[in-house]
């Protein structure tokens, strides 16, 4: 395992072609990457340069259309978690300045010859962009992919069944969220364009964004910036992870600082995919997790009774 940027580096190839030591090796430095750091960057996730420069262009694209349009794919009814989501809307838990950003939601596609299709809001599409619409779950999916594969290691890291989590985040309530983190006009008055919080997800996958900005607070309370190389997505632990392993594996705090002053005029782009398992999945703590000297941290809950729980406080649900 080397260290990228302040955080540790790991080769997905070790584990989805390795021999049996270098499998073993990958699971034991990506379990020490979550529980000591909470983040990682990946290599080899399945995300070509190339379709990341699609994307970008489309999600750009997207952004640029006119207010009036991009509203129209705002429906407060789904409280952000399809379709568009205007700036002002979400704010980090604890806060009441908004962030300075708006989004796009793309969800799971596919779903309805499944039960789970009654629990999801139904995915929307640009129909002024198709390629927005195609490029977008084509990333979806493979991240989808390169998320289950880690998530394989990070059940052996916890002497589960290899395939523990796969039938948990079959057709899980995922997203790709392209961010646009707009130009500053105005001073931001203690606003920032992603405020200190941490994932609610199982884990989450970023692929470099358009410019700096990103941060993760490390053990010694200080805030150390992250960016991800052109061949690497940064991977951090959400929160019903870390409530399914009672702590052991950790969800860093991280945020979005604005700019120097002299680069307010700028836009920033980041496109995250956080990776949820089904609505029914339970996260009460792993029975392993719990110890005498790690008690029990969390009441029993449902994936989908905490998301609900988290956008309320966020600002997305009332």
């Amino acid at each position: 395992m080397s260290s990228s940027l302040g955080i540790p580096s790991v080769d997905l190839h070790q584990f989805t072609r390795g021999n049996a030591e270098e499998r073993a090796a990958f699971v034991a430095d990506l379990g020490a990457a979550f529980s000591q750091v909470g983040f990682v960057a990946v290599k080899n996730h399945g995300l070509t340069n190339a379709q990341t420069e699609d994307l970008y262009r489309e999600v750009k694209s997207f952004f640029d259309l006119p207010l009036e349009t991009k509203l129209s794919y705002e429906i407060p009814e789904l409280a952000g978690q399809r379709g568009y989501t205007s700036f002002g809307r979400e704010h980090a838990k604890g806060m009441t300045e908004a962030d300075l950003k708006e989004f796009w939601h793309f969800g799971q596609d596919n779903i309805a010859s499944d039960p789970i299709a009654s629990k999801y809001p139904e995915n929307m599409y640009v129909k002024e962009l198709p390629e927005f619409n195609r490029v977008g779950m084509e990333t979806f999916h493979l991240l989808e992919d390169a998320g289950r594969n880690l998530l394989k290691a990070i059940a052996l890291y916890l002497n589960l069944d290899e395939n523990y989590f796969d039938s948990r985040i079959h057709l899980g309530n995922s997203v790709l969220r392209p961010i646009h983190y707009g130009p500053i006009l105005t001073e931001p008055k203690g606003a920032v364009r992603a405020g200190a919080h941490e994932d609610i997800n199982l884990i989450t996958l970023l692929m470099g964004a358009s410019a700096d900005g990103l941060q993760i607070l490390n053990k010694a309370n200080e805030w150390v910036s992250v960016t991800a190389l052109p061949d690497q997505v940064v991977v951090n632990v959400g929160d019903m992870l870390q409530r399914l392993t009672n702590n052991v594996l950790k969800s860093t705090t991280h945020r979005v600082i604005n700019p120097p002053k002299e680069f307010w005029n700028t836009s920033r782009y980041s496109i995250p995919f956080f990776l949820h398992p089904r609505s029914d999945m339970r996260l009460d703590c792993l029975a392993s997790c719990v110890t005498d000297s790690n008690p029990l941290h969390y009441e029993p809950i449902s994936a989908g009774e905490y998301l609900d729980q988290r956008l309320e406080e966020i600002g997305l649900k009332k």
